[in-house]
């Protein structure tokens, strides 16, 4: 547990977020090389062309373990804590992988090592909090109006966007067939999201720093989806704006002082 206090002190420092930032000026990777100016596309590329696009065929796979897991987590509580931290660990992981890493036919291999080093440390937190089990999922009394995060986050889950218009398009069978179970800005409003419906009761540290991340992301999206190319990918810009407050939102609950009474006798 002190181990646990000594990381929660530490995501608070100044020079923990400084470092966050001081990250994002890390170029992406391209083995074919590229001018400065080409710096951008070579993000895009990787990213838009990602290793994660080309085996659709496990997309259903990745939906449905999660939907079970939540159903687990408020049928069986505590008992499949563990074992939900230790798939959402392996999630990032495959985020920082699946997600960051292309191989295109302008710049040949390209990664983003700055998704690849944030993501995997989110993965890292998640990896502790499967072992230190401070994530407390016994049924806890809220305000309705915390509920708030519940919609956002199957909206997220859902993803309801055409892949070839990029439009909207509600089919209720994306629920369980499309990549969002594979991405980053789509799963991380879920996993933030249960964690603040249980807030106090919670791994400060892993919260404060997924949602430092999905507010990082979310913000890189926010400037892709409207300001870059707005009257192409608005329709996604909407769909990552659940990353983006719920990552706000995560980050503010985090960062307050709880009373050790209060966590105590949340239950």
């Amino acid at each position: 547990m002190q181990n646990g206090n000594r990381l929660e002190r530490m995501t608070r420092r100044w020079w923990f977020f400084l470092l966050f930032v001081l990250i994002q000026f890390v170029p992406p990777y391209a083995s074919k090389g590229y001018q400065w100016q080409e710096w951008g596309d070579v993000i895009s590329q990787a990213l838009g062309r990602a290793i994660v696009y080309q085996h659709p065929q496990i997309y259903p796979i990745f939906k449905v373990i999660p939907v079970v897991l939540l159903i687990g987590i408020v049928v069986f509580r505590n008992k499949v804590a563990r074992l939900f931290s230790i798939y959402v660990s392996i999630s990032y992981v495959l985020f920082a992988f699946g997600q960051s890493i292309a191989v295109t036919e302008k710049y040949g291999l390209t990664f983003c090592p700055i998704n690849i080093v944030m993501f995997l440390v989110v993965a890292v937190f998640w990896a502790w909090e499967a072992v230190v089990l401070q994530n407390d999922f016994r049924p806890v009394k809220i305000p309705i109006w915390r509920y708030w995060v519940a919609p956002l986050a199957l909206l997220a889950f859902w993803y309801p966007l055409n892949r070839q218009t990029a439009m909207p398009d509600f089919n209720p069978a994306y629920i369980f067939t499309n990549g969002a179970g594979l991405a980053f800005c789509l799963m991380t409003p879920v996993y933030v999201g249960l964690l603040t419906l249980y807030w106090p009761r919670v791994n400060m540290a892993t919260l404060r720093v997924t949602s430092l991340v999905g507010l990082i992301i979310g913000l890189y999206n926010m400037g892709t989806n409207f300001i870059v190319k707005p009257s192409i990918l608005w329709w996604n810009g909407v769909l990552h704006i659940p990353l983006l407050v719920i990552s706000i939102y995560a980050l503010v609950l985090s960062l307050r002082k709880i009373e050790k009474n209060v966590v105590a006798g949340s239950g």
